[in-house]
């Protein structure tokens, strides 16, 4: 049986009798693994939550002169931590578009892209390639898909997969090598 949830707003000693309540019970099963685990995924949320604290102070003490013309609320909403944090508690007050262009905002230097359409339904994100960059090659254009898909990762989990659109953009022309002739044995003494 289960101890009795507390509706009303945590407060840190009350919490942390119920987390050493609950390992408490998990070491007293017998069983060395689960309790280890147990203890694992404390400290494991007990880091994030920790270093997501500390992203959120940090960036409040920076103030408006690093963060825009929005100030420190901009600061904290296009922090990928903190976002995250936002996020898993359905905190965040931006909708999904906003937060997508959070996500590429966050990669444009690297890899300029810009959304041409995104399905609720299906979680689909559609792109293409904006700007100069690049040679065009499959490997840079893996990789902005990469740096995509983690930036949205934090900023819009919703985004299920990106489709990259080709975006009629000019294709690099091919690499012309001038260079002297090789030798061959026909022309040589």
């Amino acid at each position: 049986m289960s101890a009795p949830v507390d509706t009303a707003a945590p407060n840190a000693e009350a919490t942390g009798r119920r987390v050493e309540d609950v390992l408490d019970r998990l070491g007293g099963r017998g069983d060395t693994e689960s309790a280890l685990a147990a203890e694992e995924l404390v400290r494991a949320l007990m880091d994030f939550y920790g270093a997501g604290l500390g992203r959120i102070m940090r960036l409040l003490d920076r103030g408006t002169a690093h963060a825009g013309d929005d100030g420190p609320r901009a600061a904290l909403l296009g922090d990928e931590l903190v976002a995250s944090l936002l996020l898993l508690h359905d905190l965040h007050p931006e909708n999904t578009t906003a937060r997508v262009a959070r996500a590429l905002e966050s990669i444009r230097r690297q890899h300029p892209v810009e959304m041409t359409g995104f399905d609720e339904k299906s979680g689909v994100l559609q792109l293409r390639p904006s700007g100069s960059g690049g040679c065009g090659c499959p490997s840079t254009a893996q990789a902005a898909q990469q740096a995509v898909e983690a930036a949205l990762s934090c900023f819009a989990p919703e985004v299920t997969s990106v489709r990259m659109e080709s975006g009629g953009a000019k294709s690099e022309p091919a690499l012309l090598q001038i260079s002297s002739r090789p030798p061959t044995a026909a022309g040589h003494p």
